[in-house]
């Protein structure tokens, strides 16, 4: 299976164990979950659509995802432009983050419909979030929204997280139509609820769940915290416990590495809640780990993955 991840990569400087330390790295919602695919599954090709400049950090991040196993064709240069950073601030585990992203190169990732057309047409897989819808222009929105509609109709499976970041759109009424319209373009959908019942004002996870699926979506997988994960596939539905993490270490990409063990999972024809139980173990792993990207080893997870 060919996966095509699409959004936003940036330079993220995240705090190590020596107070006032940074260490540089490359991450970014949709590119977390491409990396950590790309670490978790032999079944899966892993892509990354973006766009970045053409100065060293640049390429110093182009490197990265091609050491990390995942193919930067799709990676278009704009020279007058260069990547987003970001900083992680840490509070008993919980992330919170800085941007500089004025300038990010990735806003124009949807300026070229035949770029677009091209890498869709060689995925069987495409995975987008609402922080890749936010950053565009909404005419260039409207261009990506409607070429992955075409991709899904011609047989693509579409993977949505929907990332509700309100701070990224001009009001919330911008973003929760753009929300449904990804929606509309997918046949999975992957949202959390606590942003959910925030800004959709959904009482319990299940409602989520039957919302997008009423959207459109064949599969919605409602994260939710501690709580259990629930879900909605056709015509079942259900739940999966979760176990709690007695010291969450870094929160940062939970829910992207999350949705990485879905999608590792579906590769190899896993039922939705054997592949929710895996990703909830590779979440627990990555969590205990500082940045966005932990250095995990897949086998690890077998024993954790019930």
């Amino acid at each position: 299976m060919r996966l095509l991840a699409i959004g936003e990569c940036m330079a993220e400087m995240a705090p190590t164990d020596r107070p006032g330390e940074y260490r540089l790295g490359f991450a970014g919602d949709t590119f977390n979950t491409a990396w950590y695919v790309a670490r978790c599954s032999a079944d899966m090709a892993v892509s990354y659509l973006t766009v970045v400049g053409d100065d060293a950090i640049s390429l110093k991040m182009r490197a990265f995802m091609r050491d990390s196993g995942i193919d930067d064709r799709f990676v278009q240069v704009s020279p007058e432009r260069t990547i987003g950073l970001y900083l992680i601030s840490l509070e008993d585990g919980e992330r919170s983050f800085a941007y500089w992203r004025r300038q990010s190169a990735a806003k124009t990732l949807a300026d070229d419909a035949d770029v677009l057309d091209a890498a869709m047409a060689a995925s069987d897989c495409i995975y987008f979030s609402g922080i890749t819808l936010a950053v565009l222009m909404p005419q260039t929105r409207a261009t990506l929204l409607n070429i992955i509609e075409q991709a899904r109709a011609m047989g693509k499976t579409v993977v949505f997280d929907p990332n509700l970041r309100p701070k990224l759109w001009a009001g919330a009424a911008e973003m929760t139509t753009a929300i449904m319209q990804g929606a509309r373009g997918s046949d999975i959908v992957l949202p959390s609820f606590e942003d959910e019942a925030t800004w959709f004002s959904d009482e319990t996870p299940m409602d989520t769940a039957l919302r997008y699926q009423a959207a459109g979506a064949t599969t919605v997988v409602v994260k939710n915290g501690e709580g259990p994960v629930y879900y909605v596939d056709g015509k079942t539905s259900g739940e999966v416990p979760v176990t709690p993490v007695a010291t969450v270490v870094d929160s940062t990409a939970a829910g992207d590495s999350f949705n990485a063990g879905i999608l590792a999972r579906r590769a190899v024809g896993d039922p939705v809640a054997a592949g929710i139980a895996y990703a909830c173990a590779l979440s627990r792993a990555v969590v205990l780990s500082r940045g966005a990207l932990a250095p995990i080893d897949p086998c690890d997870l077998a024993g954790g993955a019930g």
